[in-house]
């Protein structure tokens, strides 16, 4: 089994390439004294300009034949094909509780630019996580994806498939210093309409865009196997959890955004207004009229510190007055004017 607390493990980083120096951005966070989620406002506010290019990460042809490249290659594999491995009727255990996989949310294994990828993942943490509030370190994380948007179980931090994923994303941060963030990183940045999003035109946005690959009830599509989802659910028992990132509005209309339709769309040239996309997202989120699974455990309490929660969170209590609707639909203009006034932290 390798050991990833050995650093020597992992070879030496090389001298960056004109594209990484320009993507790095060049304030480095302090990632525990300052006790920030990584989708602060603060944070994004840290990103490298907009003209700047979108970082790229290694080629796979780079990776190395040794045994480090071996669990890279393993690692991405898994990405790819997660429930083929550890899902419901994985070959080598049961832990998701879906047939969904990694790359379902983390596009293209994580390597599209604002695509939930993970260039700068392994750089930036141990992290300070609002949701927990506690520091979480990598792995912490992975397994956060397992038993929310998966409705899994934890996988064991000393398995091969776990060492194997980290692996992968430490090669794909190759050349991020420790701390750093990476343009293309984060979520695409919009403009919040002045209105609550509207589950109508949400609907509509739905029916015209997303319904060929996600299905009229947002069932998904399996793959012709169905050893897992080719694309994903995004209601119903095989979905995402409340409480997932995906669940918050904001959120998943910045993904939606930089990377729908599939194929059809991306960061550069977006097919969905802003306002599309907001709608869009509160359709999908809606959980009126739309089931989704909760299997959380009841003791465990999300944001235990109110004043780190995210304000497109839509469950209370919260650090203001305002309504769960307009934390979960907006307007959310108001909420940031509010918190920007009081010097409260904003995360979204």
């Amino acid at each position: 089994m390798l050991n990833l607390l050995n650093s020597s493990f992992y070879p030496k980083k090389g001298s960056f390439t004109l594209l990484q120096i320009a993507a790095v951005s060049v304030v480095a966070c302090s990632l525990l004294s300052s006790c920030q989620s990584q989708n602060t406002a603060a944070g994004k506010a840290n990103l490298i300009p907009a003209d700047t290019l979108v970082y790229t990460p290694p080629d796979t042809a780079t990776i190395p034949h040794d045994k480090f490249g071996d669990m890279v290659r393993y690692g991405r594999e898994l990405m790819a094909n997660t429930a083929v491995y550890i899902g419901p009727n994985g070959k080598v255990g049961h832990y998701t509780g879906n047939k969904m996989n990694c790359t379902s949310c983390h596009l293209d294994a994580g390597t599209r630019a604002f695509g939930f990828n993970f260039f700068s993942s392994h750089a930036r943490y141990p992290q300070y996580r609002g949701r927990e509030d506690k520091v979480l370190t990598l792995a912490d994380r992975v397994n956060n994806c397992i038993e929310r948007p998966q409705n899994g179980t934890p996988l064991p931090v000393d398995s091969k498939e776990m060492e194997a994923m980290l692996c992968y994303m430490k090669w794909l941060s190759s050349g991020v210093p420790t701390g750093h963030r990476v343009y293309g990183d984060d979520a695409l940045e919009l403009n919040l309409p002045d209105r609550a999003a509207d589950v109508k035109k949400g609907e509509l946005v739905y029916n015209e865009q997303c319904m060929l690959c996600h299905g009229k009830n947002g069932e998904g599509v399996l793959k012709p196997d169905s050893s897992s989802f080719l694309y994903p659910p995004l209601w119903g028992s095989q979905s995402y959890q409340k409480g997932s990132s995906p669940s918050r509005v904001i959120k998943l209309a910045a993904f939606i955004k930089a990377n729908m339709p599939d194929k059809k769309a991306n960061w550069r040239k977006p097919a969905l207004t802003d306002e599309q996309a907001i709608d869009v997202a509160a359709f999908i989120n809606d959980d009126r009229i739309h089931p989704r699974p909760n299997k959380k455990d009841p003791n465990e309490k999300d944001y235990p510190d109110v004043t780190t929660k995210a304000i497109d969170y839509g469950s209370g209590p919260y650090r203001d007055n305002f309504s769960e609707f307009q934390h979960k639909f907006g307007p959310f203009k108001p909420l940031i004017n509010y918190y920007k006034e009081h010097r409260y932290q904003i995360t979204y």
